[in-house]
């Protein structure tokens, strides 16, 4: 339990629940709805307790009650709403919610139950989709604000690339490839930010494509040998934080250069520092997507 992180600030409650810091404070007064604690020189920090339950009243918030009702309920009936209210709509807010909660208390027995929850009504394809994307795009901006710590970031990721990997495992099993198109997919030299790229390597081997897999950090010249054993080639590769927006014409121009002028391969990208590509000279056979969807649709 030490481990756990136990006193909020207002500004990590808004992070994480979405509600105005003013509006929490608003709410304090009015309705009593949460009682901060103070530190020993006097700053003010919610519990543990505060933050479920400001959730859990976001939550019922989001779902059409107004805080004057919420405010009414007692201590035990919040969480019995939302749980029903969960149980018939909205699922994807309250998992989103119960994996903040896993990942803040260092919890795989919440993030393992929450997942398998889900699984009784949609497939993995849907949970990342529906719940792990919009659940990592906000990880990512509560990382950026000194809400959560790498640790939290890293104990989440870490969970969701296993559920990817035994996806992965169980379709690669039955796998029988149609096609003679081999994808190739790789991160660039110190990108390390892998999920996507593996859930892609999913998403293109449940569709019957030959798919290599060589994950992070992969130099270019390493590239050139897979040239010499297929013919007809898709280089893949998610660019999130690498190369930098200052490098990233001059990768694409060496690319190219190296390994697509002299054959048939092709180059698709996709990942934030796309927005740092000029896009009016993107060299001949690069072709740039917008998002992990819109690449599954051009495998059908």
């Amino acid at each position: 339990m030490n481990n756990m992180k136990n006193k909020f600030s207002i500004k990590d409650l808004e992070n994480l629940t979405g509600i105005k810091a003013h509006t929490i404070r608003i709410w304090e007064k009015r309705y009593s709805l949460l009682s901060p604690k103070r530190t020993d020189t006097n700053i003010r920090y919610y519990d543990l307790a505060s933050f479920q339950k400001m959730l859990n009243v976001s939550y019922l918030n989001n779902n059409g009650y107004k805080i004057s009702k919420i405010a009414t309920l007692k201590p035990k009936e919040i969480p019995a709403l939302v749980r029903e209210i969960a149980s018939q709509t909205n699922l994807e807010s309250h998992a989103i919610n119960s994996f903040k909660l896993s990942m803040l208390n260092f919890d795989q027995a919440l993030f393992y139950n929450t997942y398998e929850s889900l699984l009784k009504d949609k497939s993995f394809e849907n949970i990342f989709y529906d719940i792990f994307i919009p659940l990592l795009t906000e990880i990512g901006l509560l990382w950026q604000t000194n809400t959560i710590t790498p640790a939290h970031e890293h104990f989440l990721t870490t969970l969701i690339r296993q559920k990817i990997l035994i996806n992965t495992e169980f379709i690669q099993s039955e796998a029988k490839p149609n096609s003679k198109k081999t994808f190739v997919l790789f991160l660039p030299d110190n990108e390390i930010h892998e999920l996507g790229i593996m859930f892609l390597n999913y998403q293109i081997v449940s569709h019957n494509f030959h798919c290599i897999f060589l994950g992070q950090s992969v130099p270019m010249e390493s590239l050139a040998d897979i040239l010499n054993y297929y013919d007809d080639i898709i280089f893949l590769s998610y660019f999130t934080i690498k190369p930098l927006k200052e490098e990233i014409d001059d990768y694409l121009s060496d690319f190219s250069e190296t390994l697509l002028k002299k054959s048939d391969a092709e180059f698709w990208i996709l990942g934030q520092m796309l927005n740092s590509i000029d896009m009016d000279n993107i060299p001949p056979k690069i072709k740039c997507f917008k998002s992990i969807q819109e690449v599954t649709d051009n495998l059908i």
